[in-house]
């Protein structure tokens, strides 16, 4: 294991970065934890765990603990990138693991906080004494207060680099690399791929609009499917076109447009309005004129 000198510490600092992308990482292994767990009961009566969810996520959380921090002084993140928790409070040059009442803390302040958290509201809601009503108000004073703490302990963290958490300023731990780290290479192929993808995006979003969709999808639909050979006569309107050329159901307040084809009057109405150069999607015809139909389709021809 690597002794942290104050002269390796100069030449190989853990970076901002690597700690931030630590606590990243430990973010998403909770997470995937929790929902591979939740979907062990996927089969059961939902909203099962809801009860006793801050409890089953301070158990896993408890698990995870034992086999990082208390086995190894290192999260999951942390493994990943060669880095490990360091007792800074010991004076000694050669690296010291964290001690029995700093792993302890750790859990109580990380585990037992966002468990107490996420209780406090559940715990006295139901309260009415003023005695569980000044305890709610302190506890929300409390968690005021340290998220304040966490915002000026990252903003120190940003300027000095030791600290990513106020968990480890409070107990005295920082993080050190496992072993002499080499310059960290940073790729830019993901990061061109995710802009040229994301500009391509933000090109659709705005071209999108332009384009009349329902005009090139009457249009296509006509030249797909098109229907020829009707007369004009209402006659033949009326034996023929037992469906609306838009919606294909049977049409109500039959209206026509100049063209032998009948129309839903609330379809064809609907799709003049959105479009004035609106035309007929089975023969291409434009609006003339919206008339209703003359002669009534009765409902007993579908049989016939």
């Amino acid at each position: 294991m690597a002794s942290s000198t104050g002269n390796e510490k100069s030449v190989n600092p853990v970076l901002r970065i690597s700690q931030l992308d630590a606590l990243e990482l430990n973010k998403a292994l909770e997470q995937l934890v929790w929902s591979q767990f939740t979907s062990c009961f996927h089969g059961f009566k939902p909203g099962v765990l809801a009860q006793f969810e801050p409890e089953l996520k301070a158990f896993l959380c408890l698990i995870l603990w034992k086999f990082t921090i208390y086995s190894k002084n290192a999260t999951v993140g942390q493994a990943i990138l060669n880095i490990q928790y360091e007792n800074n409070l010991s004076q000694t040059e050669k690296y010291q693991p964290l001690s029995k009442h700093q792993k302890l803390w750790y859990l109580i302040f990380t585990v037992g906080g966002r468990w107490l958290e996420e209780r406090c509201y559940d715990l006295f809601s139901n309260r009415q004494q003023q005695s569980f009503s000044k305890i709610k108000s302190c506890i929300s004073f409390g968690s005021g207060l340290l998220k304040l703490c966490g915002l000026l302990n990252f903003l120190v963290f940003l300027q000095k680099g030791t600290f990513a958490t106020l968990t480890e300023r409070i107990l005295g731990i920082r993080s050190v690399f496992c072993k002499p780290q080499s310059v960290r290479q940073v790729g830019f192929e993901y990061m061109n791929r995710e802009l040229l993808w994301h500009g391509f995006a933000e090109f659709l979003i705005y071209l999108l609009p332009f384009i009349n969709v329902q005009k090139l999808k009457l249009k296509l639909s006509s030249w797909c499917l098109p229907i020829a050979g009707l007369s004009n006569s209402e006659n033949t309107l009326t034996a023929h076109c037992r469906e609306c050329s838009l919606c294909g159901e049977w049409p109500t307040m039959p209206h026509t447009i100049g063209c032998p084809h009948v129309f839903c009057y609330y379809c064809i109405k609907s799709n003049f309005l959105f479009d004035m150069y609106f035309t007929c999607p089975k023969c291409g015809s434009e609006v003339h004129s919206l008339q209703p139909l003359k002669y009534k389709i009765e409902m007993t021809e579908l049989r016939v």
